[in-house]
């Protein structure tokens, strides 16, 4: 089983806290005879090379070490009194390896009772292998790329189903971490989506991929989960929402999203404690578009006296002078941010430090661009599993984008003093 990015994130970082564990010299002495006995460096790599015989050797030794374990007696040993079990030869297998298709023979004992963990039965790919095809499936390749690519690198051949099966294994992954207990409070939680093109119905339409990114109170960012719909509404983010109750959440302090559509009153019921803020981003963005790009820098100057105000009185009145001067010219502009008022000025009643963590979703925009990375190159994908394969695995695959951002010691602070009695001791 593959583990979930929280897991990952948290190996990686011990890994390079580690010293690296280096050979003993002596064999490292032994190891220079005997590369020069094999032709040199040059015969070190290849179908026939020295990597690929050390490679069987490690693990043909590993394997009669645990069998000797397992029969609790050395080779050439007589065994315990009383015990009938015994060595009783060995089978050749080939395994698949990153340096390709690899030889070896197994040990086996005369009660078929030894189960090698190292490589076992059954298994054809060593370790690592499977994480070769992920890793490729995560960037974006196809079945048949990841097929060519281990050919023609590895000299392995696999078949399409043997890759869709490995992918596939995450799924089971991807439920466990979907279900797995969270936090019991989030100062922030943001949530967005990605559009994807997904086959359905034999017709390819685009579907959202939904996230929910959560702050902790530490400023780790986690994503909590992820849903895949063609259509959203205020049903659709209850049924999110409660989810997150059924896996520990009970208080979140403020909810960024980019104006999705029945999210406001579906914020209300799960969590009316909890301040809805719209992404004033996405709100720039979404109320200019119609404005012609020579006048655009101009009018977002000007918006930037509404959004920026001391607090929600001085920004309405920005508002209204923003309308004496582009009103007339720009309708639309002053009738989005009108329409949105009260989902526009929450973060206004919140000092400096509190604001720059919640008036947009950019906080996981480093995230989206690495998940897109994986999407582009696919184009359209077959079904809504293959999705969630896709997306589970450049999450797993982020690296730092969860990382507290430097101003948060200050920001927690200032949550710690207005949501007194809400934060966790």
């Amino acid at each position: 089983m593959h583990e979930g990015p929280d897991k990952t994130k948290a190996k990686a970082r011990n890994a390079d806290n580690q010293p690296q564990r280096r050979l003993p010299k002596q064999f490292l002495d032994q190891l220079d005879d005997v590369i020069r006995e094999w032709g040199g460096s040059d015969a070190v790599k290849g179908p026939d090379g020295l990597m690929k015989a050390l490679t069987a050797a490690l693990v043909e030794r590993a394997l009669d070490g645990e069998l000797t374990h397992h029969l609790d007696y050395e080779p050439g040993e007589d065994p315990p009194e009383g015990q009938t079990n015994r060595r009783n030869g060995s089978t050749t297998k080939t395994v698949r390896t990153h340096r390709g298709p690899v030889q070896i023979n197994v040990p086996r004992d005369r009660d078929a009772s030894f189960e090698p963990r190292i490589i076992p039965k059954h298994q054809r790919q060593f370790d690592g292998f499977d994480d070769q095809i992920l890793s490729l499936y995560a960037r974006g390749a196809s079945t048949r790329d990841i097929q060519a690519h281990l050919q023609e690198v590895y000299g392995t051949d696999v078949g399409p189903d043997f890759v869709t099966r490995v992918t596939d294994s995450v799924l089971e992954d991807v439920h466990a971490w979907q279900s797995r207990p969270l936090e019991a409070m989030y100062p922030v939680v943001y949530l967005d989506a990605l559009v994807v093109k997904v086959r359905d119905t034999g017709v390819v339409q685009n579907k959202s991929v939904y996230f929910a990114v959560g702050v902790t109170p530490d400023g780790e960012k986690d994503v909590l989960g992820m849903w895949i719909q063609s259509t959203e509404g205020a049903s659709f983010w209850l049924s999110i929402l409660n989810e997150l109750k059924q896996r520990g959440v009970q208080d979140v302090l403020v909810i960024c999203a980019d104006g999705l559509k029945g999210l406001p009153s579906a914020v209300e019921a799960a969590f009316p404690r909890a301040i809805f803020q719209t992404c004033i981003v996405h709100m720039i963005r979404q109320s200019t578009r119609y404005v012609p790009w020579s006048q655009r820098k101009r009018v977002c100057a000007k918006l930037r006296s509404v959004y920026g105000a001391a607090n929600a009185e001085h920004a309405a009145q920005a508002l209204d002078e923003f309308e004496a001067e582009y009103g007339a010219q720009f309708p639309t502009v002053v009738k989005t941010w009108r329409s949105r008022w009260d989902e526009i000025t929450p973060f206004l009643s919140f000092p400096a430090e509190i604001r720059r963590a919640i008036y947009t979703t950019n906080a996981i925009e480093a995230l989206n661009r690495h998940v897109r990375k994986g999407l582009k190159t696919r184009g359209h994908l077959p079904n809504d599993q293959a999705v969630l394969k896709l997306v589970y695995l450049n999450v797993r695959t982020a690296r730092r984008w969860g990382n507290p951002p430097a101003y948060w010691p200050k920001a927690r602070a200032q949550f710690m003093l207005m949501f007194e009695g809400r934060w966790p001791p």
